[in-house]
């Protein structure tokens, strides 16, 4: 098996690695979106993380991974063998990584019934498709400006429900599709629909390093990984270990991670300042500031989650005319929260805040 190059060996993009890493602490978040020009690390930072993430305990003899310990989420043939009186016990496997061709049809990422089979016979017989694979594991698409529309479509809806449902002549299968969407493109070579970007819930737009040094650093450790991919990543195998640790505790800690009335009154009135179209940005930011408290330890969120959420989830919601700069910048967010915390938020009927909030909001706590 090939060498994967190390995640944290990655010289800068931070704002990409953080993204990616808040996905893969929580996969509800819906996804990421990278942009950016040629050779900037978008593709080696998304396998890099599959190699990051915990292993994971599935049915065995599952197609789909599914996890012993959710029934609820189930497909339908665990479902049938647990109706049955059939034991399903757990097997571990490594988080996949799973590589969306450009090509791919919408049958090839759904799966497909076979209809004759069931006609004649009577017997359902399902072909798992790219959603099938990827279950439980991340779902990387290269170039996805370039993809179908249709077929973005039809990942972005199952990225969102948790389970693909495939129908056919009154027949239907159904199967989780919980996995961390990760999509990259170089925007010369077209955009995304404002529909589609919008289904994405996070989205970073990188360029090429202009610093002399970290570009040295750059081609030192590719130079070094490339004569010996062993060993290079034994020397950042510690780093490695602590970094997949994190993600695995803050897992384990996000559900618990609890927000205040006062929170949520910030969020809606930071997005509604902005003139943020849809509820989609308010629940991505929530999700998002919890998974960073997560990350961090902590089980309740403060201003400066809600502003780095923001930082990722709304750039490219934003309405601006083509030769306006991006004003989602991290200091303007975290100035107009500190803003709307201060007493009154803005907008219509200008509803004051509430008075409860979260513990840990002080300011000394407010570092990026």
């Amino acid at each position: 098996m090939p060498q994967i190059y190390p995640f944290t060996a990655i010289v800068g993009q931070e704002r990409m690695k953080r993204a990616l890493i808040l996905n893969a602490v929580d996969p509800r978040i819906g996804g990421v979106l990278i942009r950016g020009e040629r050779g900037t690390a978008k593709s080696t930072a998304a396998r890099a993380l599959s190699a990051l993430l915990p292993k994971v305990n599935t049915v065995r003899d599952c197609r789909f991974g599914c996890d012993p310990d959710s029934p609820n989420f189930w497909c339908t043939e665990c479902q049938e063998r647990h109706s049955a009186g059939e034991d399903l016990p757990g097997k571990i496997r490594p988080t996949a990584f799973i590589n969306l061709p450009v090509s791919a049809t919408e049958d090839r990422v759904v799966g497909t019934l076979d209809i004759e089979k069931a006609i004649q016979k009577g017997e359902r017989k399902f072909e798992p498709g790219v959603l099938a694979a990827a279950n439980r594991g991340l779902l990387y698409i290269d170039e996805v400006n370039l993809l179908d529309d249709h077929v973005v479509d039809v990942l972005l809806d199952s990225a969102a429900m948790g389970m693909n449902i495939v129908e056919r002549e009154g027949i239907s299968f159904v199967h989780p599709a919980r996995f961390i969407l990760v999509g990259t493109m170089n925007p010369e070579e077209g955009d995304l629909r404002p529909q589609l970007l919008d289904r994405f819930a996070l989205s970073v737009e990188i360029h090429g390093i202009l610093d002399s040094r970290e570009r040295v650093t750059i081609m030192e450790r590719n130079i070094a990984f490339e004569t010996d991919p062993q060993l290079f990543c034994k020397q950042w195998e510690e780093k490695e270990q602590d970094l997949s640790r994190q993600i695995d505790l803050a897992r384990s800690l996000v559900s618990k991670v609890q927000h205040a009335s006062r929170d949520l009154v910030i969020i809606a009135s930071l997005t509604a300042s902005l003139g943020v179209d849809g509820h989609r940005p308010d629940l991505v930011i929530l999700k998002t500031a919890r998974a960073q408290a997560a990350l961090e330890g902590r089980t309740s969120i403060n201003e400066m989650d809600i502003a780095r959420a923001a930082e990722l989830a709304l750039p490219h919601r934003m309405k601006r005319s083509p030769f306006e700069k991006e004003i989602a910048s991290m200091q303007e967010l975290t100035d107009r929260i500190e803003q709307l915390s201060g007493g009154r938020a803005t907008g219509e009927g200008e509803e004051e805040l509430p008075d409860e909030s979260s513990s840990g909001k002080s300011k000394a706590e407010k570092k990026i």
